[in-house]
């Protein structure tokens, strides 16, 4: 069975083990001392409620009583960040942030019920439960934001009962069952959900009448729910009743609780529900604050967007005050969504220095030596170092090496690591199957893809959003090799062996595949590269080594749109041969470092930390452009490098250097997902709105957090730890 990631609630995941964390820091530990009180938050109580809100809103709030089981349950939700200080500080910490979330809370419901309008109090006091008075305010039970809530907490309560029925589900096969191991990176954002995405029909599967398994929809489609190998009614009913038994040993079970099988009318679970309604009140009083800030910084009535323009100017003129060469390519490490280069130094050293010299980003697939091929180039280097070889001599001695040497498909690890995450496209889905994947023109046994739910959209090709796509991978690269599923869960896998020009075929091939078909891909081999003489090495006197002799091949994707301001566009050429290549980075390169870089290693304009076989290539390839690729020869083996991203100078400013981008904050560029105006201006408002709701709540904070709305009790937690 393949996992999935869970969304888990910290409270009850912690109550299932709250018995072990409390023996650790109170001598006492009994029901009676966790429910003293520690403190009592009403914020109706302070003089500034009735100024801003009105008399009739003091109804509105109760007092919200915090015991000393709820600063246990804080610690054991996150006791990991305090082992550094004494338990005076961390329950004191602890008490402080469960008073200022309280007051959060409480002002963010007023707030949020005021703004509906008139009438909306009356029918707010008027509901019976808090559950239905917080339901209301977000939009009632049938309103996105509820189900939301009610899609966590059945998802998270799934998981905990997975968890607990794990121990009773007996396999006679379990000791046969294969268990997974080894790792290969895999791209950012694996089985991550769209942010309002809420399946229809969910519900928690305990094993009894309303919520047995087949009262959960699990169709082909969805799959939010997947339940464990060996599950029965009788093991689900087992893990119930471990639930049932870890809350009342945590004090948190009534008697009542104890008597019903309907998970929902928990006591503890409709008190969990109350507080994940109370967050998403306070999401959207946030949102409201956001809403009400993004009309200064969004396009004004003549279509302009002059703040985020401001923005753009302030920064890039800053940039061109701050970087010369060093911290320039400093800065070039830094490269996020939320870092931008809007400027770049001026390369040239003096009026006659005509060198085309070029910063920039690139890809590198790694294709290694064997390990008797490293032994064999580790006797070549002693020879060079003790001068029998010449540094020429070298060069030609491991060009036979370099020769010789066989790539297969580095991805084993997603077949058979800790996650399996391969899955048979043609058996998933044999009508679309050749359409939307790369089979290398049908050769057989190339039917495995990875990231299903990441790629189900296109799969399917039906309306479903549910899983986000991932960024700079294309996904349709099917496994280089045969694979067979064996009985008790793993793979034999058989790669295909591909020297040097067997991988340029392939990463020609796929990249004009990812690019529509036809020939998008120029590519010129030195058909000599191995009839290289020593002379061939060296250049005049000095004997410098001419590097270029160790550039095996050199190419350019030639892009439809080229353009750096449409880089991160979806549907652009150059964003798709990017992503095609970084995926074949994930299939083949042995340099795992280049996989968690943004867009690639940066590569210096002057003198880097890299091989001097790779600077010079990385170096050249980067002064063509992006899309522009070389193959050359190292002492790790072969090099395919291909060029991201360049700051090439478009435009001099004044003071040498070049501003990086022309934007044009439009609607039209604005509103386009992808294009370097979207993002910078996603940029711009998220950073300025998270600084205007933090500043709202610190407001809130200063003017209710006070003696008149908090009265602590500090007797009841004093002795904790000691």
């Amino acid at each position: 069975m393949k996992s999935r990631k869970k969304l888990i609630c910290l409270a009850v995941a912690a109550s299932l083990v709250m018995g072990a964390a409390f023996t650790g820091c109170t001598a006492t530990n009994n029901e009676a001392d966790l429910k003293q009180t520690v403190a009592v938050v009403n914020i109706s109580k302070v003089d500034a409620f009735k100024e801003e809100f009105g008399e009739e809103y003091k109804a509105v709030i109760t007092d919200k009583v915090f015991y000393k089981s709820d600063l246990m349950t804080a610690y054991s939700n996150g006791n990991y960040q305090y082992q550094q200080d004494s338990y005076d500080v961390i329950f004191e910490g602890l008490k402080d942030s469960l008073v200022s979330g309280a007051v959060t809370t409480q002002y963010a419901t007023v707030y949020m019920l005021k703004s509906m309008g008139d009438g909306a109090l009356s029918e707010y006091l008027a509901l019976p439960t808090e559950a239905k008075k917080y339901e209301y305010i977000l939009g009632g039970e049938d309103s996105a934001d509820v189900k939301r809530v009610v899609y966590s907490l059945q998802s998270m309560l799934n998981s905990v009962l997975d968890s607990a029925e794990r121990r009773y589900i007996e396999d006679e096969d379990e000791d046969d069952e294969y268990s997974g191991s080894g790792t290969r990176s895999t791209p950012t954002g694996i089985d991550s959900t769209v942010d309002d995405y809420v399946p229809e029909g969910y519900g928690v599967y305990t094993g009894y009448e309303g919520y047995l398994l087949s009262d959960i929809q699990t169709a082909v489609d969805n799959e939010d729910y997947e339940p464990l190998d060996g599950t029965t009614k009788v093991t689900r009913q087992k893990a119930y009743a471990s639930f049932l038994k870890s809350l009342e040993s945590n004090y948190v079970l009534t008697e009542e609780d104890s008597k019903t099988t309907d998970i929902w009318k928990l006591s503890y679970v409709q008190e969990t529900y109350v507080s994940q309604l109370q967050s998403a009140i306070v999401s959207q009083f946030n949102d409201k604050i956001k809403e009400e800030q993004e009309g200064k910084i969004g396009k004004e009535e003549d279509g302009s967007y002059s703040y985020v323009e401001k923005q753009y100017d302030d920064l890039l003129g800053g940039q061109s005050k701050e970087f010369g060469a060093s911290t320039f390519e400093s800065t070039m490490g830094t490269l996020s969504d939320t870092k931008f280069i809007l400027y770049s130094p001026s390369t040239k050293q003096g009026e006659n220095d005509t060198e085309n010299r070029t910063f920039g980003y690139v890809y590198n697939i790694l294709l290694p030596f064997s390990k008797a091929q490293e032994a064999q180039l580790k006797t070549l280097q002693n020879a060079r170092d003790s001068e029998i070889y010449s540094e020429a001599q070298y060069f030609i001695e491991r060009n036979k090496l370099l020769k010789n040497i066989q790539t297969t498909d580095q991805r084993a690890a997603w077949f058979n690591g800790e996650k399996d995450y391969s899955f048979n496209v043609k058996e998933y889905n044999e009508e679309r199957a050749d359409k939307i994947a790369y089979f290398d023109n049908g050769v057989a046994g190339r039917d495995y893809l990875f990231f299903k739910n990441n790629l189900a959209d296109t799969l399917k090709d039906d309306e479903t959003k549910q899983y986000k796509p991932l960024e700079k991978y294309t996904g349709l690269y099917t496994y280089n090799g045969k694979v067979k599923k064996n009985s008790e869960g793993s793979y034999t896998l058989i790669p295909n062996k591909l020297d040097i020009d067997g991988m340029m075929d392939e990463f020609e091939a796929y990249i004009n595949y990812v690019l529509g078909g036809g020939t998008h891909v120029t590519y010129n081999r030195n058909d000599n590269y191995y009839a290289y003489k020593e002379s061939d090495y060296t250049e005049g006197a000095t004997k410098k080594v001419d590097y270029s002799t160790l550039v095996y091949g050199s190419g350019k994707v030639n892009f439809t749109d080229g353009s750096r301001e449409n880089m991160f566009l979806a549907e652009s050429d150059r964003y798709k041969a990017m992503s095609a290549v970084n995926e074949l980075q994930y299939a083949y390169t042995t340099d795992t470092g280049v996989l968690s870089q943004y867009i690639g290693y940066s590569v210096s304009a002057y003198e880097t930390n890299y091989i001097k076989e790779f600077e010079y290539a990385a170096q050249e390839a980067v002064k063509e452009g992006a899309g522009a690729f070389k193959i050359c020869a190292g002492d790790y083996g072969w090099h395919i490098i291909y060029v991201t991203e360049t700051f090439d100078i478009s435009g001099e400013l004044a003071n040498g250097g070049s501003e990086v981008y022309k934007p044009q904050f439009t609607a039209e560029r604005v509103e386009q997902e992808g294009t370097f105006e979207n993002r910078f201006y996603n940029w711009i408002k998220d950073s300025h709105l998270a600084k205007e709701v933090t500043l709202k709540n610190n407001t809130v904070l200063k003017e209710y957090n006070t003696d008149k709305a908090v009265k602590v009790y500090k007797d009841a937690y004093k002795n904790i730890g000691k």
